[in-house]
């Protein structure tokens, strides 16, 4: 069953932009245990991902994004030279995981974190509750609500 999440970017690290640019993307870098398990166990081939951009102004959901490899260690994370390396994970032993995502669209209107913050149907997203979280899963409902915010005016 395919199901929908939310990953976050700085658009000064990793733009919509870089993604369409790159067409297929390593979801690389994360460093948290909570969004570890998830790009490690839940997310699949063929999941909606909704690219947030995060600390620009307005932080905003840009488009759609879609799996297109199941997770697999991070092996940023054993490059000394990358921008996040753990000395702690090796090739024998991966701590971090990553997916790959391709761009399906960008919106014609980006949601903005105050306007989803606004809307009711959406007050139980994670991004609302725990915000600080890069990589986090959205219901079936969360995901159409935005997809209508997304094509209205």
């Amino acid at each position: 069953m395919k199901r929908h999440w939310l990953f976050k970017s700085e658009p000064s690290s990793y733009s919509w932009d870089d993604l369409v640019q790159d067409e297929v993307a390593e979801w690389d870098g994360v460093r948290n245990y909570t969004a570890r398990n998830l790009l490690r166990d839940a997310i699949k081939i063929d999941d909606l991902v909704l690219f947030y951009h995060s600390n620009s102004k307005p932080s905003a959901i840009i488009g759609i994004a879609r799996v297109v490899k199941n997770g697999y260690p991070d092996h940023t994370a054993w490059d000394l030279g990358s921008e996040h390396p753990d000395p702690k994970s090796s090739p024998e032993n991966p701590i971090w995981y990553m997916v790959d995502i391709t761009p399906v669209r960008k919106f014609t209107r980006e949601i903005s974190l105050s306007e989803i913050k606004a809307v009711p149907e959406l007050s139980e997203m994670v991004l609302v509750k725990q915000s600080r979280l890069s990589v986090q899963p959205i219901t079936h409902q969360e995901f159409e609500v935005i997809l209508k915010l997304s094509e209205s005016d």
